[in-house]
This record gives C-alpha cells, structure tokens and sequence, in this order.
C-alpha cells in the first residue's frame, strides 16, 4: 500500500524544524542522551533524532512522549488555544435579530 506524501509549506516546514531544535535543546539541557530520551519514551533512537530535525514525517505522539519525557507536556496543551481566526468566524455566523421578541399577553379572563 503506498502512502501519498505531500509537500510542507516552507513555512509549516520551518516551524517544525524550531520544534525539533527547542526539544534538542531542552534535552541538552537536562543532560540527557537521544538514546535515554528514546528509551524512557519508548520510541527508537532514529524517530528522536527524527522528532529533533522536525521531521514531518514522525507522528504527533511522538512529540507528545519526547515532551513528557522532557517534562514540557504542559506546553502541548496550549498548542491551538488561541483561535482568533476561528472566533471571528464564529461571530460571523452569529443571527443578530432585527427586533425585539413578541410578549405574549395573558388571555382575557
């Protein structure tokens, strides 16, 4: 079965090599090795020197253990919680009534 690959934006493409270069960094830091940092996230040696280079190619649970191990799991959450395009589309849906609603008077006793 083959898989279709398609291209990154540059852009795209860029930002998930500052990914990769952060956690190497991150883990430079701690002192940790691309092998423990593999062994503790249960991934191989080539998926961590791949999640470092910002390969496109590796799942997003791959990140998401790298980080665990690194202890920087936090920052995964906040990953899209700013959406300020998706909330002025939202706004934009929004029905603005054009008048008040009816009141409903009581029935004459």
């Amino acid at each position: 079965m083959s898989q279709n690959t398609f291209p990154l934006l540059p852009r795209l493409q860029q930002q998930l090599s500052e990914l990769g270069e952060h956690l190497r960094l991150a883990r430079l830091r701690r002192r940790l090795s691309a092998a423990r940092v593999a062994e503790r996230a249960g991934l191989g040696l080539s998926t961590v020197r791949a999640v470092e280079q910002g390969a496109a190619t590796v799942g997003m649970g791959a990140y998401a253990r790298v980080l665990l191990v690194l202890g920087l799991e936090k920052n995964l959450a906040r990953l899209a919680s700013e959406d300020a395009l998706g909330r002025k589309l939202q706004d934009a849906e929004l029905l603005v009534k054009k008048r008040a609603p009816r009141v409903k008077t009581a029935p004459p006793q």
